[in-house]
């Protein structure tokens, strides 16, 4: 004992002696201090007046206190410890509110207590208001307090906090409940949380690793500081806010498990319903799930749910919220769940949404916003009931061609080279250039045989079911997968009014969910003839020819000669009849009938660069050359630019930037930015109405190789409607396209294979007019009998058209050259290959032909 006693004497010696000390020097630093300031003399009496007043006090102490009493010692030994322990608790409360040297972790500050912010959900809106997505990191949609139903905050005050209503922000009966159940050993005394402490530690993260100080990562003071933090950002919402407010904040914040964030996500995924239309046993499926997203999970574990559920029903029975009659009834049903979870993919326009959200992405690191997290809503220029013939028109002719398709080449492989010889080693080659190859290739750097193996080795996948639009299970190697993909034809759709630049309808592929690889504007192909438009374009804007559709060339072999990298080559390009007419034709008949001969003449007389420098005017965005075959389109386009060219002819000469956003709001409603497309004058407007002419000559004249969309689809040609075309044909038929002018819509298709390889065999099977017409020509026909345009002709010039284009018929052509093609002889060119298990591969260089 005495050896305590004399340990405990020496500890306090030298806490004396550390207290005098620091007395000392803390005496002598402020004297200097006051001596700056005031002079040596004022000091001097200021601090001789300090000891004179406090040696009075000590004088008056001793005279006034008997400091020999038996409880002297005891009293002062409380008194001190409570003001020290006062001191103290203020102290660390004055750290962790200020974040003292880094100690304690950052605070909310009171901007963010006024104005709490969580991630919310961001919509995507059609033209016509309908929702079509939702970007998110956490899938949550904010309710009013309104919004949420009685039964669910009876089950939530019941079971997380039953005096609510009662304290500040902190629950002391609580604490002091779960203090005697750890001492005790009680572990059914529940917990010591508050809801306004749930809601603090969850909506400014109080737990997180960027909120803790240095003395956060020291066993035992993290538990302390984050704890001290969330009472203290208690007791500040309870100032701040209403219980009603807390109470809605609360629902809106809490994680119920399955990416839904938030109670009216957490109603809509789990019973389809709005959250002020929750019964008891539903609100006490969705409180209880709050205990762990996990355990309780009805969707994965409806036993442990069930349970929660009924304990959540016990709960509001104990505290008086229900009966007991009514928790036994409620007890004893089954937990009834309608799932509906949302992805941000959900329902149509995929390729669409996610054009706008790498739009939105670009704007919002402009402007400092972010999609996934701001609650924004953006509205779009599609038209929903568009959208869907667009699509439906797509599944509906690309499943009759795919199945002509698979009879045109039977039991043989559709991949063969430039002489239509089976490409042997195309699924070996190809496969090396799949993540999946290179990943079992990183894995096995020297061991091809087990790259193979795992490549060739079975298993069950869902893979997409061309024959019923939808999917079906397989028990496939990543081989078979790749040779079945393979022979899926690939297809690409853009609708776009041509006047404000806002895109009606956008299908860039079969199915996102099989085929990311968008067709539309990510994908680029040789557009064939669609590309002679721009040579006539030329010829008639460019003053320097100044012609007329009624202008004549002759059909008769031509012959350059030109250098390519240094070489001397001989372009030589052919119709596709083989033969020539030898007659005069008008322009607008050659563009008609897509005569090669014309167009290559015609060229040249404006010459490759010329017309290159017209398509850049007009929209075309992708690298092209000046060489003699331009006019027959053997360079990469896409058709996202291919129709926003088009729609300069609709449109008296002027480009329109394609727009897909038309404005986006805050999460309160307010206009963030309006967005409005840029415009330029391209050719002259009598050029753009005289374009049109001869556009509509390939629909409406004998032998127009777009004629076939007035007699196979119900597009109103009878009542007044025109229209304007021009096919487009590329080598061995691998690229199909269709360009298509109304006077409210320009819409494009592309169909081609995945590789330029695969086509049909055929221009009678694989041409434009037989493959990408019918997509718009179906999409076309639902629009009219949708009521969603009214058709009708072309808007009468306002301005004076000096050239004729109302030509005479010099040459009729034979019913084999109205079926006939051009063709171009530039070699083919091979494309790279994508990941055929995530999504198609981006669509292959390519050779432009014809039609």
């Amino acid at each position: 004992m005495e050896v305590i006693r004399s340990f405990f004497t020496k500890i306090k010696a030298i806490f004396q002696l550390i207290g005098t000390q620091l007395s000392t020097f803390t005496n002598r630093t402020l004297y200097k201090l006051t001596s700056l300031f005031t002079g040596r003399k004022k000091a001097d009496a200021m601090f001789h007046s300090y000891r004179t007043k406090k040696r009075s006090i000590r004088e008056w102490w001793a005279d006034t206190v008997d400091v020999n009493s038996r409880f002297y010692r005891p009293v002062m030994i409380l008194w001190k410890t409570a003001l020290y322990g006062f001191l103290t608790i203020a102290i660390y409360i004055f750290c962790v509110e200020t974040n003292f040297l880094w100690l304690m972790g950052s605070m909310p500050s009171v901007e963010d207590l006024q104005n709490p912010k969580v991630a919310q959900s961001s919509e995507i809106y059609t033209a016509d208001g309908v929702m079509i997505g939702k970007f998110y990191t956490e899938n949550r949609t904010p309710v009013t307090a309104k919004m949420i139903s009685p039964n669910l905050v009876k089950a939530l005050i019941a079971t997380e906090d039953v005096r609510f209503y009662k304290h500040s922000g902190i629950d002391y009966k609580a604490m002091a409940s779960v203090a005697i159940g750890i001492v005790t050993g009680a572990t059914d005394r529940g917990g010591g949380s508050t809801i306004t402490q749930q809601l603090a530690k969850k909506l400014f993260k109080t737990r997180r690793s960027g909120a803790r100080g240095v003395l956060g990562y020291v066993p035992g003071f993290g538990t302390l500081i984050y704890k001290t933090k969330e009472w203290l950002t208690a007791i500040k919402l309870e100032r701040n806010f209403t219980k009603e407010e807390i109470l809605t904040m609360y629902f809106n914040t809490v994680d119920y498990g399955n990416n839904t964030y938030g109670i009216n996500t957490a109603a809509q995924s789990y019973f389809s319903k709005s959250p002020d239309s929750l019964n008891v046993q539903e609100s006490a499926v969705l409180v209880g799930l709050q205990k762990a997203t996990t355990t309780y999970n009805p969707v994965r574990n409806m036993k442990r749910s069930l349970e929660r559920r009924n304990v959540v029903i016990g709960q509001m029975q104990k505290y008086g919220y229900l009966t007991a009659k009514q928790a036994d009834s409620i007890s004893a049903l089954p937990i009834e769940l309608k799932t509906k979870f949302e992805t941000p993919y959900d329902g149509n326009a995929n390729y669409f949404k996610n054009a706008v959200v790498d739009f939105v992405k670009k704007w919002g690191d402009e402007n400092g916003y972010d999609l996934y997290t701001d609650g924004l809503k953006i509205y779009t220029t599609i038209d929903s009931q568009m959208q869907e013939d667009a699509e439906e028109a797509m599944t509906q002719k690309m499943k009759q061609l795919q199945r002509v398709f698979e009879d045109h080449w039977r039991n043989q492989n559709p991949w063969v080279d430039e002489q239509g010889k089976e490409i042997t080693d195309f699924l070996p080659t190809v496969v090396k250039r799949t993540s999946k190859y290179r990943s079992l290739a990183a894995k096995f750097p020297n061991n091809p045989d087990s790259v193979n193996y795992y490549l060739n080795k079975k298993d069950t996948m869902t893979v997409y079911d061309w024959k019923n639009s939808g999917e079906m299970k397989k028990y496939w190697s990543s081989m078979d997968s790749l040779d079945y993909y393979k022979r899926i034809l690939r297809a690409g759709m853009m609708a776009m009014n041509p006047q404000t630049g806002q895109i009606k309808a956008w299908v860039g592929g079969l199915d996102y969910n099989y085929f990311k690889y968008d067709a539309v504007k990510q994908g680029k192909r040789q557009p064939g003839s669609t590309f002679k438009s721009f040579v006539y374009t030329t010829a008639i804007d460019d003053s320097t020819y100044n012609m007329n559709p009624c202008d004549q060339i002759v059909d008769k072999p031509f012959e350059k000669i030109y250098e390519e990298d240094g070489e001397e080559k001989i372009w030589r390009p052919r119709n596709a009849t083989g033969v020539f007419s030898y007659a005069n034709m008008t322009l607008r008949r050659a563009l008609a009938q897509s005569i090669n001969s014309v167009t290559a003449q015609l060229t040249d007389q404006v010459g490759a660069d010329n017309v290159a420098r017209y398509a850049k005017k007009m929209g075309i965005t992708t690298p092209l050359k000046g060489v003699p075959s331009i006019g027959l389109g053997p360079f990469d386009v896409s058709l996202y630019d291919m129709v926003a060219a088009y729609s300069v002819f609709v449109n008296n000469g002027t480009y329109t930037q394609p727009i897909l956003v038309t404005k986006i709001e805050d999460f309160n409603g307010k206009v963030i930015e309006e967005f409005q497309p840029e415009h330029h004058e391209a050719i002259r407007p009598e050029s753009a109405f005289l374009m049109v002419q001869m556009l509509k000559a390939g629909v409406e004249e004998p032998g127009g190789t777009s004629g076939s969309i007035r007699w196979r689809f119900n597009v109103a040609t009878d009542r007044g409607n025109q229209l304007g075309g021009k096919t487009g044909t590329t080598s061995n038929n691998s690229d199909g396209w269709f360009m298509c002018i109304t006077r409210d819509l320009v819409v494009g298709a592309w169909v081609g294979g995945d590789d330029r390889s695969i086509h049909f065999r055929t221009t009678n099977l694989g041409e434009g007019a037989k493959t990408a017409l019918p997509i718009v020509g179906s999409f076309l026909e639902k629009v009219y009998k949708d009521k969603l345009l009214e058709p009708g002709p072309f808007p009468k010039p306002s301005f004076k058209i000096s050239k004729d284009y109302n030509c005479p018929t010099l040459y009729a052509p034979s019913e084999s050259d109205s079926l006939g093609i051009g063709s171009d002889s530039t070699p083919a060119k091979r494309n790279e290959e994508d990941d055929f298990l995530i999504g198609p591969p981006p669509i292959p260089l390519d050779t432009g032909k014809r039609n």
